[in-house]
């Protein structure tokens, strides 16, 4: 049985306790509350049938409280019943049954009358609900039958014959109403499924079963085939049968079900050729990195020195590209996330301005930077991201520009409390881009005009994955440009103002001299060559015992036979690769080796490899390429951790 809804209005809460514990029986569900508006939107939203409402109230006294909600379409049926300490004098009586009330309760509650009160109204409100359903259900039916587009007919649940059944039925199986009432419903399903369906029906009737749905083959008049959705209520030994044509939803449906696994194999293709290709790429480039981090501690000439540094920005160069390629395909399967934190606005446009500054200076272009005095000094922004933009804008500005200016202009739109709206201006006086390639730039692999790239390189990635960034940030992307005049890129956001964040003093510089470890044998999982030397000449540096094998299945057996204190594992690796691996060591092992601590040296950049590297065992993932700092600081933190207190 559905519960009664009461609302109770006191201004008083020991007056809305006292009533509660009163009137509290499993067929009501209560709602108080000591506010006057409150109560109105309770009644609008609430389907209440029973308000006991005070009257002398300080907001709004009860008489108005019930004026406006008998002056309401959606709240004029409630039944009020007033209560009140005031005089029981005719005039207020009046008064209260004038504005809509059907009884009074008078304090102190009687316990015994206010429970028959409520008890008389609440099978009142039952009463009178359930002749407004009857009465929409008679007048609502006979119009849904009439037009219904569906087959509606009434079956006796012993004989299964037809009582009744609508006229669409000519429309779908090309018999009149009359040529079928009296026949059974069972002999107009094919004749393969005809002990099926006459099976379902016994079913509904034997569970009594309020409602079902399932599909069956319907033989039409001219001796044709349709798919039928029925639909079902058994009630008073009657079967209350709809029964839609579904053949063309049939069809539909076996084409998305080949369409779905279609895409769903495409998607997986994709995702493992990205996550291929983010490993076989950043696989070698960690590994020149590396390798040119270690050159620069050997003895190395001047001009050694400027080709390790042309090697390392060619290398990261690359690493941008791999980067930008690897950004787009998230951003496309929403697998993008931002994350904001506090960072001072300042030190970040700054340092965009100086990472960029010797660019400008080599094309003796001058490079503009103006910061508006009212531009907040910490804000919630994703660092990360915003330094990406402002790069990737400026650095465009820089590259088509042959003489003139770049300039970055920062101010501040509005300010709204603890919120500000920013203006980030980028503008040139570059070689412009035209009008009918204005709404192209920002598609990827597109740039203003087809021998952009020839001339000035480039993926035609950097444009496509800013206007996506500045939008996922919630912000809004706008260019104007002439041709052979420059170019003016704006982006705006609303910030949200940070206080200054904590200094950290856990972070390393990768200039920063890394202590040796003592007696510490580490197990390194790595098929790449490379990597292999890399890894093994920064370990012996800090004083490791390192031994390395070039697959997963090789690892384990290395475990079998020898104590390590870490492994080091790549993920992607032949024969068994690291997540296999893992699971293996963290399920088959006995303790301590099956908890060892394992550090991922993976390529993959995707969210879901990293998480399928947690889930598989790993304790932490170092992305490649990295930092040796990083790796220092990763052992260290799992070595004290498994070290006992």
């Amino acid at each position: 049985m559905t519960p009664v809804n009461i609302l109770i209005v006191d201004d008083r809460e020991e007056n809305i306790i006292a009533l509660e514990a009163l009137l509290k029986r499993d067929d009501i569900k209560i709602h108080s509350t000591t506010s006057p508006n409150e109560a109105l939107r309770i009644a609008w939203e609430t389907q209440i049938s029973i308000a006991l409402i005070d009257v002398q109230m300080p907001e709004m006294d009860g008489f108005e409280l019930v004026e406006m909600l008998k002056s309401n379409p959606r709240t004029r049926n409630i039944l009020v019943i007033f209560v009140t300490a005031i005089s029981k004098e005719t005039k207020y009586a009046v008064k209260g049954l004038g504005v809509g009330a059907v009884d009074y309760l008078y304090k102190p509650l009687d316990p015994y009358i206010t429970s028959a009160k409520v008890d008389a109204f609440i099978q009142l409100a039952r009463f009178q609900e359930d002749i407004k359903q009857n009465n929409e259900e008679l007048q609502n039916f006979a119009t849904v039958v009439r037009n219904s587009a569906d087959i509606i007919t009434v079956v006796d649940a012993q004989s299964l014959r037809i009582q009744t059944i609508n006229p669409t039925v000519e429309k779908i199986l090309g018999y009149r109403p009359a040529e079928l009432v009296g026949q059974s419903i069972v002999d107009r399903v094919i004749e393969s499924d005809k002990s099926n369906f006459r099976k379902k029906l016994g079913e509904i009737i034997k569970d009594n079963l309020s409602f079902s749905v399932f599909e069956f083959q319907f033989e039409t008049f001219n001796k044709t085939n349709i798919w039928a959705e029925c639909r079902v209520s058994y009630r008073n030994k009657l079967l209350f049968i709809n029964i839609s044509d579904v053949s063309p939803q049939k069809s539909y449906q076996q084409q998305l079900i080949k369409s779905k696994e279609a895409a769903e194999q495409s998607k997986k293709v994709k995702e493992t050729f990205l996550a291929n290709m983010s490993h076989e790429l950043r696989t070698p480039i960690n590994g020149i990195l590396g390798i040119t981090n270690l050159l620069r501690k050997t003895e190395v000439t001047e001009q050694q020195t400027n080709m390790l540094n042309l090697l390392e920005v060619s290398s990261q160069s690359l690493l941008g590209v791999v980067n930008d390629v690897l950004d787009i395909s998230k951003i496309e399967a929403g697998k993008f996330s931002i994350v904001r934190s506090s960072h001072n606005l300042h030190d970040i446009i700054k340092s965009v301005y100086g990472l960029l500054k010797f660019k400008a200076d080599e094309k003796n272009i001058e490079f503009l930077l103006e910061i508006a005095p009212d531009v907040p000094s910490h804000i919630l922004v994703d660092s990360l991201r915003l330094n990406q933009v402002l790069m990737n804008l400026l650095s465009n500005a820089i590259k088509f520009t042959e003489r003139g200016f770049v300039k970055l202009a920062v101010n501040v739109l509005q300010k709204q409390n603890d919120k500000a709206q920013l203006e980030f201006c980028i503008e040139d006086s570059g070689i412009g881009i035209a009008d009918s390639r204005l709404s192209k730039i920002f598609e990827s692999f597109e740039q203003a005009e087809d021998d952009t790239s020839i001339k000035y390189g480039g993926t035609g990635l950097g444009l496509t994955i800013v206007k996506r960034l500045v939008e996922l940030k919630g912000g809004e992307l706008k260019v104007n440009s002439l041709v052979g005049k420059g170019s003016e890129f704006r982006f705006v956001n609303w910030y949200t103002l940070a206080s200054k964040p904590k200094e950290r003093t856990d972070n390393k510089p990768a200039s920063a001299i890394l202590e040796p470890f003592d007696s510490l044998n580490i197990l390194v999982a790595e098929d790449n060559m490379v990597n292999q030397f890399m890894v093994s000449k920064i370990l012996k540096d800090w004083n490791v015992t390192v031994e390395i094998v070039d697959n997963g299945r090789k690892a384990i057996e290395k475990l079998q036979q020898h104590d390590y204190d870490i492994i080091l594992m790549d993920t992607h690796m032949p024969e068994m690769d690291g997540y296999q691996a893992s699971k293996i060591i963290r399920v088959d092992f006995e303790e301590p080796k099956r908890s060892i601590p394992i550090i991922s040296l993976s390529a993959a950049t995707l969210d879901h490899e990293q998480q399928e590297a947690i889930a598989a065992g790993m304790n932490d993932v170092l992305s490649k390429p990295f930092q040796p700092h990083q790796l220092h600081e990763k052992i260290s933190k799992l070595i004290k951790r498994e070290q006992p207190a």
